[in-house]
């Protein structure tokens, strides 16, 4: 699933094609994607002719804030992405019309296509068809209670240490792999950079929250800031589904240390990386420098 660094990355790469455009049209053969209004037909007609004033990220929500007070809301969940390009249909098949990043076999899910009023294109190419769309008024959206219930953004200059423990103490007891995962408690965080965030701090994903002394605390806060920014310099992790909106891969899977390298040398003290289940997830970690006490 796309966490933050993909999603900041998509907020990004859209700014300079996007903002300022207009939807005249859009095109899907999933209805069920769009989730609000509950009838396609609604969606296409509210959504025409707005302009998109504003592109913003919160946890793993795309943002596009419209003009006349709308807001579209993206969630890509486990294999969304989108893309910009320009794709013409083919015998009820969508091809892009120009060589290139666009023709990775992971682009090619084109669910919901969306038109621009400078003939751009921008796509939602989705394998397992999970991805949310929702139009909103924008000022409904902010008061929602989705929005009101998430934890702060990580990489906000007001996320302080102070603030970071204020946001654990909302869960008295807990795994703390589990609870960084919390959309309630840190927005934004998901399973690969869980692991990769405790590998940094030396802490075991099994390991009560409760129990984190100050120093480890103070080190898992840092290792949140300082992952989640590399994440976002290199463009996310493309091990799997996800692509940039240029339909290129980012490049985090070079600096991955525990995420889906289990039986391989810890790159820290060499000891071979353990998998174990956290709440049904996987958690990637070395038994010798996060041990569990």
């Amino acid at each position: 699933m796309p966490e933050l660094p993909e999603v900041q990355t998509t907020v990004d790469g859209l700014k300079s094609k996007v903002l300022k455009r207009t939807f005249v049209d859009v095109w899907s053969d999933w209805n069920k994607l769009v989730k609000k209004p509950k009838e396609f037909i609604q969606f296409k007609k509210e959504l025409k002719d707005k302009k998109i004033n504003k592109i913003w990220r919160r946890a793993k929500n795309i943002i596009f804030d419209l003009s006349d007070n709308y807001s579209l809301l993206v969630h890509q969940k486990m294999t969304g992405h989108l893309l910009m390009g320009k794709w013409e249909l083919k015998d009820e098949k969508w091809i892009s019309v120009k060589r290139g990043p666009l023709d990775d076999p992971y682009n090619r899910f084109l669910h919901l296509i969306f038109f621009f009023d400078n003939g751009t294109m921008m796509a939602l190419s989705d394998a397992r068809k999970f991805a949310k769309v929702e139009l909103w008024k924008t000022d409904e959206l902010i008061n929602s209670v989705e929005f009101k219930g998430l934890g702060p953004e990580p990489l906000d200059k007001s996320f302080t240490f102070e603030k970071f423990k204020e946001a654990l103490a909302r869960k008295k007891s807990g795994k703390i792999k589990q609870i960084i995962m919390n959309p309630e408690v840190i927005a934004g965080i998901g399973n690969i950079y869980a692991s990769e965030v405790l590998w940094q701090a030396k802490i075991h994903p099994e390991k009560n929250v409760v129990k984190l002394s100050e120093k480890e605390l103070k080190f898992l806060y840092q290792a949140i800031k300082k992952v989640l920014k590399l994440g976002v310099k290199l463009g996310g992790e493309s091990f799997s589904d996800y692509r940039k909106p240029d339909g290129t891969k980012g490049d985090f899977d070079t600096e991955r240390k525990a995420y889906k390298r289990e039986g391989l040398k810890c790159m820290r003290c060499g000891t071979k990386i353990k998998r174990a289940k956290v709440a049904q997830r996987s958690a990637f970690f070395c038994p010798n420098c996060q041990k569990l006490k």
